[in-house]
């Protein structure tokens, strides 16, 4: 018997296996893909070319995990991109964001030379907001109904957010409650420069940036570093796989045992109380505890058995907001992309950077009403890497690979089409393709092949329902004491012994191993093993 058994081994899966056997405990880990990583892996897609499948870039994981899992030893390597974006515009002009504050001052000032001079006041008033909430993304949050000490956390929060300057307190308002847009407003005039900063408040969001709450997704994007450079975006080599590898090495070296192929049909219950699994082979793994690393909806639409919690409850779990307007896009090119803005400019640096297609403010809005109305965007907006300028492991010499993240799509489209249906996946895969080649003609002669996921895709695939990649939506209703649910924010599930370590728990999406550290520190106090 085991004390934890872990249902599925995406990257919070495997952070919490690592912590919880450091702290002593013997612990085994159930993923039913043939390989670990869950949406974090690196597979060859089309011969001789290789990439990130589903998420693809590198800036949340949390310093705090990368030390103490010591991955860069367990074979992690990240590098930084030397140009943060690049936004095409039009035939002739784009903003190409370098990283350092009087470069972007520079690149902004060419389309708006006011904005230029309240990027450092934007800039200022966001980081006083992220300093804030960085310190609470590695804390349990106060729990509704969690008694005294819930009461405790909750008052001292309070007290500390109270004791900040009344101006950062403002900015906190705003973040948590505004559009991006309305947000950006005040600080920026210029379309491009808002469309530019808009697009972190709408990836992974099913939103248009005029919805209330997309500005704290901007904000979430914003806490992130690489090789201790803040606000930098990078690349793991060997792709996003790497990451997963690394942490699953950790795992193994502390002990813990991983299985593959190995799907979880539902949990055993005895006694009001989570004791174990069964799989899908009709095996069953019993535990002192149960910690789900897969979506809260999934968990108890599927796997948590009728009746074992209050239907209520258990209502509240299923019909949890869910749903990115993502479709994610892996390209093998024979040669690297020609954007017309550039003119025989194109440099590693820029093509290295992430390259956004969303030019206006107004792009970005259209984008989610097409979704909303048609099913899928005429105009998507795309975010594209390629980040085999980074890596020479990932293409042959001389080809070249891209990550294509694009919004906005239904997450389900409208009947009786459906994204189950390869002929609607194909065509919307068309339209995207369309896309980049308006601003670099050369594109799709280049491409070689392609891999596309849908949102069905990645719900079969990596059992993000409903194609979330956030396993639930970023909105101040699922944030922080109120995620997943009120009353369940500290990572314990309404059925004893089964607790949440995955995005799905506080502090939310992109990988972090956040919720999979947090989670471990409460687990392993339940079942009251020794805990650093």
């Amino acid at each position: 018997m085991y004390d934890v058994a872990i249902i599925g081994a995406g990257h919070n899966g495997l952070t919490t296996s690592a912590y919880l056997a450091a702290a002593g405990l013997k612990i085994v880990v159930l993923e039913k893909n043939a390989g670990v990583g869950g949406a974090a892996c690196t597979e060859e897609f089309h011969p001789g070319f290789r990439n990130s499948v589903a998420s693809y870039t590198v800036s949340l994981l949390n310093p705090k995990v990368i030390r103490d899992l010591d991955l860069a030893r367990h074979g992690l390597t990240l590098v930084e991109r030397k140009v943060a974006n690049f936004w095409p515009i039009d035939e002739t002009r784009a903003l190409v964001m370098p990283y350092g504050r009087a470069a972007r001052e520079k690149a902004i000032a060419e389309l708006s030379p006011r904005d230029a001079t309240r990027l450092a006041a934007y800039d200022a008033a966001l980081d006083r907001a992220a300093r804030v909430l960085k310190d609470l993304v590695l804390e349990t949050p106060p729990n509704a109904g969690g008694g005294w000490p819930s009461l405790w956390k909750g008052a001292r929060l309070s007290r500390s957010i109270l004791r900040l300057p009344l101006e950062t307190q403002r900015d906190l308002a705003a973040l948590f409650t505004e559009s991006a847009a309305d947000y950006l407003g005040r600080w920026f005039e210029n379309e491009t420069v808002k469309a530019a900063f808009a697009f972190d408040g709408i990836v992974g969001t099913y939103a248009a940036p005029s919805t209330p709450g997309t500005a704290y997704v901007l904000l979430h994007h914003c806490f992130g570093e690489v090789n201790g450079k803040p606000g930098v975006w990078g690349h793991a080599i060997g792709g996003m796989g790497a990451i997963s590898a690394a942490m699953a090495s950790a795992a193994r070296e502390r002990g813990v045992e991983i299985r593959t192929d190995c799907p979880v049909r539902e949990l055993i219950v005895e006694r009001g109380r989570a004791v174990g699994v069964m799989l899908a082979s009709g095996e069953t793994v019993r535990a002192r505890a149960v910690a789900a690393a897969v979506a809260p909806k999934l968990l108890f639409s599927r796997m948590v058995p009728d009746g074992a919690v209050d239907p209520a409850l258990q209502g509240r779990f299923k019909t949890l907001k869910s749903g990115s307007g993502s479709f994610r896009m892996n390209v093998a090119l024979s040669e690297l992309p020609q954007f017309t803005c550039l003119r025989g400019r194109e440099d590693e640096g820029t093509l290295g950077a992430g390259i956004v297609i969303g030019p206006t403010l107004d792009y970005l809005e259209r984008a989610y009403l097409d979704a909303r109305r048609d099913g899928w965007s005429k105009e998507p907006v795309v975010e594209m890497l390629i980040p085999s300028l980074l890596d020479d492991t990932l293409a042959p010499k001389g080809r070249h690979v891209a990550s294509l993240f694009v919004q906005h799509v239904a997450p389900h489209l409208p009947a009786p089409r459906s994204w189950a249906d390869p002929r609607e996946k194909d065509a919307f895969a068309d339209r995207v393709i369309d896309t980049v080649t308006r601003h670099a003609p050369n594109f799709r002669a280049s491409v070689l092949g392609r891999q596309v996921l849908s949102p069905h895709d990645l719900e079969q695939r990596f059992g993000m329902v409903d194609g979330d990649i956030f396993h639930g939506a970023l909105s101040l209703d699922q944030l922080f004491s109120m995620r997943p649910v009120l009353g369940h924010a500290d990572y314990r599930m309404p059925l004893p012994g089964l607790y949440l370590c995955a995005s799905g728990a506080h502090p939310g999406g992109g990988v972090t191993g956040v919720p999979g550290h947090n989670a471990a520190r409460e687990i392993a106090r339940d079942l009251k093993a020794w805990w650093r």
